[in-house]
Parts: C-alpha cells; sequence; structure tokens
C-alpha cells in the first residue's frame, strides 16, 4: 500500500465526514491530470491537499509557487525564466518555477494574487501546455500540470474585474472545498495528538479552552498554539496565560457567558446579582469580575457559596479572586 495515500502521511488529519470526502476527492484527483482549484479559508490545509494529489499520483517533482510574492519587474522571469541578455544582469540562461515542475505539479499557491498581466500567460499555459522565457523568441512545449489555491472568492475577484472569466474557468474543472476548523470540530482531538506527539496532554481546563474556541486561522493557527504549549511546557505545568492572547480572551469570555448564565437562572438566590450587560464600554474580566462580587454579596461573603451558587469549583473561584484583588 502507498503510505502517501494515508492521511497522516501527508498530515491530512481527521475521522470526519468532511475529511474523508476530501481523501476521496484526493484519490479521484490524482488519477486525472485535470487542473485543480482548491478553496478555504487561509489555514484550511490548501497546500497539504495538494501535495497529497501529487503524493498519491505519478512521480515528478511538486513545485510551489507563492502567487502573492511575485512582486515587482522580475515576476514573468521568476515563473518563466529569462533567456541571456533579456535584460540588465541577466549573463545566463535561467529556468523559471514553471519549468522546474516539468513532468510533475505547479502549485499556485494564493492564485487570487496573481497580477492580470501573468494571467494572461498563465492560460496560454494552460491551454497550450506551452510557455515562453522572457527575453526569448521560442514557445516551449512543457508537461506540466496546475494546481491551484485560493482564500478568495473568484467569482466575486472576476465580477470586480481583478480575475479573468477565462481563467477562472480553465481552473475551475476539478473543485475541492477544504471546510474550516470550526466546521469540523470532531476532528480536534487527532489534530492535537498529532501536532503534540504525545510529548505532553493538556489539562482539563486548557483542554476545553481548545476544543471551544472557533479557530480563525484553521489548523495553521492550531499548530502554531500547540508549538506555543509545547516549548512552555518545559518551563512547569501550563496555565490559561501560557495561551496565546485570543485563547485567553476567549476563555475569559466563556467564563464570563458561564457565570451570567448562572445569575440569570439563580435570579432568586441571587436577588443582588446584576449581569453586567455585554457591551465593548465595560471589558470581559471587569464583566466576570463584577459578577462574582454579586455572588459573593449574595452569599453574605461565603466563598464556597458564592461557588456553589454561579455552579463553578472553590479552586476556580479563589484564582479569579486572586487574579481580581478581590482578596
Amino acid at each position: 500500500m502507498n503510505t502517501a495515500r494515508n492521511g497522516r502521511a501527508h498530515r491530512l488529519v481527521g475521522a470526519s465526514p468532511a475529511i474523508e470526502d476530501i481523501r476521496r476527492l484526493i484519490g479521484k484527483a490524482a488519477r486525472t491530470n485535470l487542473p485543480v482549484l482548491l478553496l478555504g479559508e487561509t489555514g484550511t490545509g490548501k497546500e497539504v491537499v495538494a501535495r497529497a494529489i501529487h503524493e498519491a499520483g505519478p512521480d515528478g517533482p511538486f513545485v510551489p509557487i507563492d502567487c502573492g510574492s511575485l512582486v515587482g519587474t522580475l515576476m514573468e522571469s521568476e515563473l518563466f525564466g529569462h533567456a541571456r541578455g533579456a535584460f540588465s544582469g541577466a549573463t545566463e540562461n535561467k529556468k523559471g518555477l514553471v519549468e522546474l515542475a516539468d513532468g510533475g505539479i505547479a502549485f499556485f499557491d494564493e492564485i487570487g494574487d496573481l497580477p492580470l498581466d501573468l494571467q494572461v500567460k498563465l492560460l496560454r499555459l494552460l491551454q497550450e501546455r506551452e510557455f515562453r522565457a522572457v527575453g526569448s523568441l521560442n514557445w516551449r512545449k512543457i508537461d506540466v500540470r496546475i494546481i491551484a489555491a485560493t482564500h478568495r472568492n473568484l467569482k466575486a475577484e472576476v465580477a470586480a474585474g481583478r480575475f479573468r472569466q477565462d481563467l477562472y474557468y480553465r481552473l475551475n474543472v476539478f473543485t475541492i472545498h477544504l471546510p474550516p476548523l470550526r466546521e469540523r470540530k470532531e476532528d480536534l482531538p487527532l489534530l492535537i495528538e498529532y501536532f503534540l506527539e504525545d510529548s505532553f496532554h493538556p489539562g482539563p481546563e486548557i483542554a476545553a479552552t481548545l476544543m471551544s474556541y472557533d479557530w480563525p486561522g484553521n489548523v495553521r493557527e492550531l499548530q502554531h498554539c500547540l508549538e506555543r504549549l509545547a516549548a512552555l511546557r518545559s518551563e512547569g505545568a501550563l496555565r490559561i496565560s501560557d495561551l496565546p492572547s485570543a485563547l485567553q480572551n476567549h476563555h475569559a469570555a466563556a467564563d464570563l457567558r458561564a457565570l451570567s448564565e448562572v445569575v440569570e437562572e439563580r435570579e432568586e438566590d441571587l436577588p443582588y446579582a446584576v449581569v453586567s450587560p455585554r457591551s465593548p464600554v465595560i471589558s470581559i474580566p471587569e464583566s466576570e469580575r463584577q459578577t462574582i462580587s454579586a455572588a459573593l454579596a449574595a452569599a453574605n461573603g461565603g466563598r464556597a457559596q458564592a461557588a456553589k451558587m454561579l455552579g463553578i469549583g472553590r479552586t476556580t473561584l479563589y484564582r479569579k479572586m486572586k487574579a481580581y484583588g478581590m482578596g
């Protein structure tokens, strides 16, 4: 069995229906030579899928091309190469990225960032299977498969005049949509296990925060977060404060929502409690501090009773009181 077809081998980790469907499409794409268009938010793993198609198909090079980095006067040369004397400093013939992919796959990452003048040249490459180096008079035939990826809505880009309609139709032959991580949270435990490689297991509070967060940066954000935790793990037990600031804020907001819901449900037990409005005028820590203060007032200062009223453990209550300087 070709190990490249295994999800873990090419880092396509997960067991959700969405991931299983993508694995099926990878197998189908590997058996054709059609262009493939990968659509999905930043960090969803578009290059992972492109490499999986390459690994599951015939042998040949895989050349990633970051369209967002193709800037300045030498963009065309970077893509298609140049002939000696084509411009000042061109002292010898140079192969471009497209030619380096001959016999394999050229992966155009963030194709939506490709300038219009280069879109024309890519269209010819797709249609005629040929290109011309900068400064050369000769067209060269090439056997290269194009896989393109973008986080942009290419239909909207076409309507805005920023992307050629004919190129869009040529690319949009075999399309794979990659779902954001928030839509396949059942894959989070497998992803966490994969990235941590059994180096440690996050405690229950951190694990709950990881599971409830929406991960706007998707798998890439998750990977960076876990790498950070693994690096800090050597310094002792991990705390919520070791998480990136976005997850700390998420944790605080989740705590506030939980406390607010408890107060709303127990109005009779907490007659003096006032749940702070969820407004940008009042910070999350201040809102949470006011909620805890109301519970303590209703319990006549009894911390154990206040914790019970709020539905949280006494240790959690003590930690929060200490954090807010509540004695």
